[in-house]
């Protein structure tokens, strides 16, 4: 046997060796969003699952604040030994094109593990504002340029510049009033001082049922199953309209890649779990499910779309 070939049989063995010992020791996964919402919920429910698996302990650690910055810092500098991941959401990409001093790059310093779930925001307007499809309020907005307001968790968040892209893409001018987070935001839209809003399905299905608020349209492509009467922007007329919400886990860059294969075959075992699947649906999250390559690709594709749409907005952080 040649030297090349005695290494790389060497390191084909170190590489199943790896795989095989992990997980050593509790494996972690970091929430670099708060307790409680969207992208900590999911977390929660994985978590035992996994651990259940694997026979060793997952447990959630929340690292929220500074855009889903601070966690995701925190597991860029991690040990790349698959003990602790990053379980992110959308803001992840969008907070690449906001911070002008990130320690960390978004891309490179991860290894894409899997896509978990992925599913729409919804356009909702409180029922004082006299509109009753995305058409009507472009029209509105077009008869009063500037002077609806819309709600977002804060400058630069996903709900900001998923709302840029539909008024960029409708061709209208809607004023923005950001909030110190997503609750305050929903307060004030639900008390009617802010009349038009972007949020998630399980922040809204319920009020728009209760007729507190007025679905006009969802982000994504296809319907939601949880609200088929509510037609997507793009097929309500903003053609080329669309804003996906999505959330993964992530590596620390370097981390071997037959502990990459194996932590994202065991977060696909877990996608298919009926237990795991009643809970995730309820919690109105719908499982989406891509191995590395596939997520790699759509999270580079995300990456450039929100830059384009940062720099359109000129928003900034620092």
């Amino acid at each position: 046997m040649t030297r090349v070939a005695v290494v790389l049989a060497a390191l084909l063995w170190s590489l199943q060796a790896a795989a095989q010992a992990w997980p050593a020791k509790p494996v972690r996964i970091v929430v670099p969003l708060g307790a409680g919402g969207f992208a900590d919920v999911p977390a929660r429910i994985l978590a035992p699952r996994l651990g259940a698996q694997l026979g060793a302990g997952v447990f959630v650690d929340n690292r929220p604040g500074a855009g889903s910055t601070i966690g995701a810092d925190h597991v860029a500098k991690a040990e790349p030994d698959g003990h602790t991941l990053l379980f992110t959401a959308t803001p992840h990409v969008i907070s690449a094109w906001l911070y002008t001093k990130l320690p960390y790059d978004a891309l490179k310093s991860f290894v894409p593990l899997a896509l978990i779930a992925s599913g729409p925001y919804v356009l909702v307007v409180h029922p004082d504002l006299q509109v009753n499809s995305v058409a009507e309020l472009i029209a509105a907005a077009k008869a009063q340029p500037g002077k609806i307001d819309y709600a977002s968790s804060g400058n630069g968040s996903a709900q900001h510049l998923v709302t840029a892209l539909f008024a960029s893409t409708a061709g209208i001018d809607l004023n923005h009033v950001p909030y110190k987070g997503s609750g305050q935001a929903m307060q004030d839209v639900l008390g009617g001082r802010v009349k038009v809003h972007f949020a998630g399905v399980p922040n809204v299905v319920n009020h728009v049922r209760g007729g507190k608020l007025r679905a006009l349209g969802v982000t994504t492509t296809q319907r939601w199953p949880d609200m088929p009467d509510v037609p997507t922007i793009a097929e309500a007329g903003v053609a080329g309209y669309e804003a996906t919400l999505w959330l993964c886990m992530l590596a620390p860059a370097g981390t071997p890649e037959a502990i990459v294969t194996r932590v994202s075959a065991e977060i696909g075992k877990a996608l298919q779990d009926p237990e795991v699947l009643k809970q995730l649906r309820s919690a109105g999250i719908a499982p989406s499910y891509l191995g590395p390559q596939e997520f790699g690709a759509f999270m580079r594709a995300e990456h450039e779309k929100w830059g384009r749409v940062v720099r359109a907005t000129g928003a900034t952080i620092n």
